[in-house]
């Protein structure tokens, strides 16, 4: 079969990457297209993943509107010069469009709410959407339901272990406790109307946690706070070693959604600061529910959860019981990718789907 992935994001590249080389280790011809967006290419070329690069991230509205344009007028080409079986991607119009005009099938992979008005424009355009159950809008015949997360796709135990190694390499002891932090810049478009950590309880939060241990900070929009806080460092692992500095973590504190979700999934101890409201993801409500993220609005309440988990000798089996007990009730996300792919988007010859939408 031909295949093409397209990626426009750091996570998409996690998320596709154990179906891309498997795909290309059982003898496929797959392509993989992409934008040059924060960390994405580097994180391709990291991983030996072939690509071509379609476009590069704008930095203003009107150069956003520009590079979308010219995403959809390459899409097409390269889409009718590759002439694809099935494309793959995580809900980006450019690729949709492009499977539509080689008559290739479409299979989105989708889990965000927020850009639930998106989907309802493309959907006529896609042949098979697929979601977590705990993706809550019901988007009729065409979406199919699978009892997993995208995270799953590369941190299940089937694909993921960590190597303590990689720490050793750069320059983390990994049998001593150490916290990580991220807070974000909440510059995305998803991020708009939302708020961070504000400077002054990023402050408090690592003070506190590098009381107890050492901290390592990933901070977008304020570079002066490890400077400012003795016992603490900036992450040192590359991007594509952050899941084995996550997973030996005692404790993960973060503004960033996709993070929080990662360092749960892993049985990390984990608390996130949200202001969904009653907007909140349905993947959260589900990780919340399990145990595995503790989530709240009020960043007092999120800095002291954190010190109260750090200063508990239980939190961790705690943490792991929880893992344990979640991942047994979900699926392998990657071999339900590749079942889809291979049998050409014939829903009815995979299994483990859910058809029905989650009850409220």
């Amino acid at each position: 079969m031909r295949i093409q992935f397209d990626v426009t994001h750091p996570a998409h590249v996690h998320l596709f990457r154990f179906a891309i080389s498997s795909l290309v280790r059982d003898g496929h011809t797959v392509a993989v297209t992409a934008r040059k967006k924060e960390m994405t290419t580097d994180l391709l070329d990291w991983y030996g993943i072939d690509h071509t690069v379609l476009s590069k991230k704008g930095t203003s509205k009107p150069a956003l509107a520009s590079e979308w344009l010219l995403r959809e007028a390459r899409g097409i080409v390269f889409a009718r010069k590759f002439q694809p079986d099935i494309v793959v991607s995580r809900l980006n119009p450019p690729a949709i469009h492009g499977a539509v005009a080689v008559g290739a099938k479409s299979i989105v992979f989708h889990d965000s709410e927020p850009a639930n008005q998106l989907l309802k424009i493309m959907y006529p355009f896609i042949d098979v959407l697929c979601t977590p159950v705990s993706f809550t809008p019901d988007h009729g015949d065409k979406q199919i339901r699978y009892n997993g997360f995208h995270e799953l796709a590369y941190l299940h135990p089937n694909w993921f272990t960590p190597d303590d190694s990689v720490l050793t390499t750069y320059g983390v002891d990994p049998t001593e406790p150490y916290a990580v932090v991220r807070f974000v810049s909440m510059g995305a478009h998803h991020d708009v109307g939302y708020n961070g950590f504000s400077p002054a309880a990023k402050t408090e939060l690592v003070s506190s946690l590098s009381n107890r241990m050492t901290v390592y900070v990933s901070n977008e929009s304020d570079t002066d706070l490890v400077d400012a806080v003795s016992g603490t460092h900036v992450v040192p692992t590359p991007p594509a070693a952050i899941h084995t500095l996550l997973a030996g973590a005692s404790i993960f504190v973060t503004d960033s959604d996709t993070m929080a979700a990662e360092a749960g999934l892993l049985g990390t101890p984990t608390v996130r600061l949200h202001t969904f409201g009653k907007n909140e993801l349905g993947n959260f409500t589900r990780l919340s529910e399990s145990g595995l993220v503790f989530s709240t609005p009020d960043e007092d309440t999120a800095i002291e959860k954190a010190v109260t988990l750090v200063s508990d000798p239980t939190t961790q089996t705690l943490w792991d019981e929880r893992r344990e007990t979640f991942l047994a009730e979900c699926i392998d996300v990657t071999e339900f990718m590749l079942d889809l792919i291979t049998s050409d988007g014939d829903v009815d010859a995979v299994s483990y789907i859910e058809t029905a939408p989650p009850t409220s």
